[in-house]
């Protein structure tokens, strides 16, 4: 569907600028040439006792004219002098200089700024490939390890998610809490990955080191090493996504949507505060 709204918008704005074209070359057809206009200003702007009259001359003329009128005489004015019309050859009628070079400005624009400006939108709507968030996202466990190691989680950019260790020691009480769930089966080799954004309001949640805990620097949230709500307004533990783990791969599958956080008081690793908060 995006791609669509882009194929259209680039034709329509296609359509619009020629019909810009179009308007100003019919425009200006049969339009006047700089020097007729000029003649005639130069004409509407000589005054009487200019360099082709003099003031005496003038003086005569009009007292001549006021004889003639008491007498009743008729006299025809001076008609003045007519221009010759000479019609328009083919160039002036179909392309001036000045239409071409509009013409040629627009179409350069055209060619130069819609194709490249269509297709830059038509990558950044075009849905990403394998590998980013939204797909299958695969990454080694051994490195995983060595962040847990650290009793650090081990962040994943392209899932946006925390590859945590689910400890052995809580799997007989997480799998009270957890059978039915799709992410038990990665609990069960001890890979849980979490999704990084805070369930209360949507806010990156860091890992919080002295803590030993999630915590949501927005409003306070909470979550222990494995995601489970201890403190805040979030409604929820962390959520989660499905893992498939073969070998040294462990493969997020984060195309669908992500599987809800436990309930409020689910705790199956019995992890308290292990230093100062961050929050």
């Amino acid at each position: 569907m995006p791609v669509v709204l882009v194929i259209v918008a680039i034709l329509l704005a296609g359509i619009v600028a020629l019909t810009v074209i179009t308007k100003r070359g019919t425009a200006s057809v049969g339009a006047l040439s700089r020097e007729t206009k000029s003649r005639d200003k130069h004409a509407d702007s000589k005054t009487p006792g200019s360099d082709l009259e003099s003031i005496e001359t003038v003086a005569a003329r009009e007292r001549s004219d006021e004889t003639r009128d008491q007498a009743g005489v008729v006299v025809p004015r001076d008609a003045g002098t007519i221009e010759q019309w000479t019609p328009l050859d083919a160039e002036e009628l179909s392309v001036s200089r000045r239409m071409f070079f509009n013409r040629a400005i627009l179409m350069v624009g055209l060619v130069g700024v819609l194709p490249p400006f269509g297709l830059s939108l038509l990558a950044f709507l075009w849905p990403s490939g394998v590998g980013g968030f939204g797909s299958k996202v695969t990454t080694k466990r051994s490195e995983a390890e060595k962040s847990w190691e650290k009793k650090e989680p081990f962040y994943v950019p392209e899932a946006r998610s925390y590859l945590v260790n689910y400890p052995a020691e809580a799997l007989a009480a997480g799998e009270k809490e957890y059978s039915a769930d799709a992410s038990w089966v990665g609990m069960q080799e001890g890979v849980v990955a979490l999704y990084q954004k805070c369930v209360h309001l949507g806010c990156r949640v860091p890992w919080c080191a002295s803590a030993q805990w999630f915590e949501c620097p927005c409003h306070g949230s909470k979550y222990n090493r494995v995601g489970e709500k201890r403190d805040g307004p979030a409604p929820r533990g962390l959520d989660r996504w499905p893992v498939v783990i073969s070998g040294d791969d462990i493969t997020i599958d984060t195309s669908g949507a992500a599987i809800n956080g436990p309930a409020i008081g689910i705790d199956t690793t019995k992890q308290a505060a292990e230093g100062p908060s961050c929050v």
